[in-house]
């Protein structure tokens, strides 16, 4: 039997070129109209895998979640809570910027979707199992996200200009370096980002030693 001379539509090829269509254009390049003609296939084919635009965003929001590390949050590895926290934020916050168009989707939180409950997932359990009590694991999860996901929404440092005249010093006296190169901007940014989440890390560490004697570890919840 002859191969088809176009790969046959998945699912997985649909998110794909959706995402494509997201990173380079935006979310509102995205329609049913449109991503039909870049697969090559007629619109109606779409909705045997999608029944709505919104559904597509959402499987290309979840391909996002996907790519964030969770390896910190295995039982097996060594790493304070603290730390799996800090690593695991610079990770969630990597993978966004890589996308930031998708991030005001991802902001809504995971919903039903797979990849994004096994971030929510990862990060709650591993909490409990420092010693958090359930609740204020969700806490902090939420906190976390709500943090990580509004420093990718936008840039402060990179809503400056290149143009020095534009930041007087006689009336910005502060200001003075904020025409600089966006590479020397985009530091600002990432050092913005580090020193809030250690701040958010070491506050939830004088949290946690009120609320957890010491040496408490809880074990994991046993699964059926």
């Amino acid at each position: 039997m002859a191969r088809p001379r176009k790969p046959l539509l998945s699912r997985d090829r649909i998110v794909e070129t959706a995402s494509a269509l997201v990173d380079s254009e935006g979310l509102d390049a995205v329609s049913t109209r449109r991503l039909a003609a870049e697969l090559g296939v007629s619109g109606p084919s779409l909705y045997n895998h999608f029944r709505t635009k919104d559904e597509i965003l959402d499987a290309v929001a979840d391909a996002v979640s996907a790519q964030v590390d969770l390896s910190m949050f295995d039982e097996s590895d060594t790493r304070g809570w603290r730390a799996a926290l800090h690593d695991w934020a610079v990770s969630y916050r990597a993978a966004l910027t890589e996308h930031p168009h998708i991030v005001p989707v991802l902001a809504q939180g995971p919903g039903h979707h797979p990849a994004g409950l096994r971030v929510a997932d990862a990060v709650c359990g591993a909490m409990v199992r420092a010693g958090w009590p359930p609740a204020q694991a969700t806490y902090i999860g939420a906190l976390m996200r709500y943090f990580i996901t509004g420093s990718a929404l936008g840039s402060f440092a990179h809503g400056s200009v290149d143009d020095e005249t534009a930041y007087d010093r006689a009336d910005y006296p502060h200001l003075g370096q904020a025409h600089l190169p966006a590479d020397r901007r985009q530091k600002v940014d990432e050092g913005a980002f580090e020193t809030g989440l250690r701040a958010l890390v070491d506050g939830l560490s004088l949290q946690y030693e009120q609320l957890v004697p010491a040496g408490t570890v809880r074990p994991a919840p046993k699964r059926s």
